[in-house]
């Protein structure tokens, strides 16, 4: 399989109680993506709570990761805002020889235009010694990078290859398949419409959820590339029910709460963030036990 095909999983930081960086689960985590059939791992995404992580665990975060996976999976790395020459002077100057790929979101906050989100690309791919995987997620950046403007990225940035597609809009996603070049990777980034943008010519997926149930995702995503849709739906409606859970008060607040259930990590997060309501972490418990026995 070609690299960035199938899936990949946007990794959680896990915190201890005294919301330090918890290694020893971070260890976890990754050995049971790789031992489950995960195809690539993504670092320092939203989901991993990187806006709260000082600089010197960053480093950390990322060298646990690319000590424990060991060469085993290809790795990509989370690296964007909304201050172009930030983004561009982050580029240069971090090490990535243990990286396959940059993943960089739109710019957020700023509300670009569509010509402000193409010059804001092309100068960041310009600067980047590894692939760009564009990241459009209009409900984190109150922007929404049109299929045209990601057509056009692609035509004109050598070393763009793809794009994390977040807007949870299938038709948006099927036009975009339609826009951009054959070789051209559109990953689901919307874990409930993953199935459907396989099946429509996607690439895959950068899932939230797949983490806590790599094996059933990952094989659900390999039927959809297969076009085997009928085995790969009744996958995907038992895995459904948790997706809105895991969302239901925000990422990575369920997915934490899911991977506490599964004992590879707390549900710890940072302020902002608070930790899973009482009543969410009860009905993770009750769907964990029927899904288990569903899949038994």
């Amino acid at each position: 399989m070609s690299a960035f095909v199938g899936t990949g999983v946007a990794l959680v930081t896990p915190f201890k109680n005294d919301l330090s960086v918890d290694f020893e689960a971070l260890e976890r985590l990754v050995e049971d993506q790789i031992a489950n059939g995960i195809d690539y791992l993504v670092v320092l995404g939203t989901t991993g709570e990187y806006t709260t992580l000082t600089k010197q665990e960053k480093e950390q975060v990322i060298k646990c990761i690319v000590t424990v996976n060991n060469g085993r999976l290809p790795l990509v790395l989370g690296i964007g805002g909304n201050n172009t020459m930030a983004v561009v002077d982050e580029v240069k100057s971090t090490n990535l020889k243990d990286f396959q790929a940059v993943l960089s979101v739109s710019p957020y906050y700023s509300k670009p235009s569509q010509e402000g989100i193409f010059q804001h690309f092309k100068m960041v791919a310009e600067a980047s010694p590894l692939p760009i995987i564009l990241y459009n997620v209009p409900g984190r950046t109150a922007s929404n990078m049109l299929p045209e403007t990601i057509a056009r990225i692609a035509l004109e940035c050598d070393n763009v290859i793809g794009v994390k597609e977040a807007a949870g809009d299938i038709v948006q996603a099927m036009k975009l398949i339609s826009l951009v070049p054959e070789d051209f990777k559109v990953i689901s980034g919307d874990d409930m419409i993953t199935l459907p943008m396989t099946l429509a010519g996607g690439a895959g997926v950068i899932s939230v959820i797949g983490q806590a149930f790599p094996a059933e995702f990952s094989h659900m995503v390999q039927l959809g590339l297969e076009g085997n849709a009928k085995e790969a739906y009744q996958i995907h409606y038992k895995i459904a029910p948790s997706i809105d859970l895991a969302f239901a008060e925000g990422n990575p607040v369920g997915i934490k709460a899911i991977l506490e259930k599964k004992e590879i990590c707390s549900k710890n997060v940072r302020l902002p963030l608070v930790n899973a309501s009482e009543g969410l972490q009860n009905k993770i418990g009750e769907f964990i036990n029927q899904f288990h026995t569903a899949i038994v």
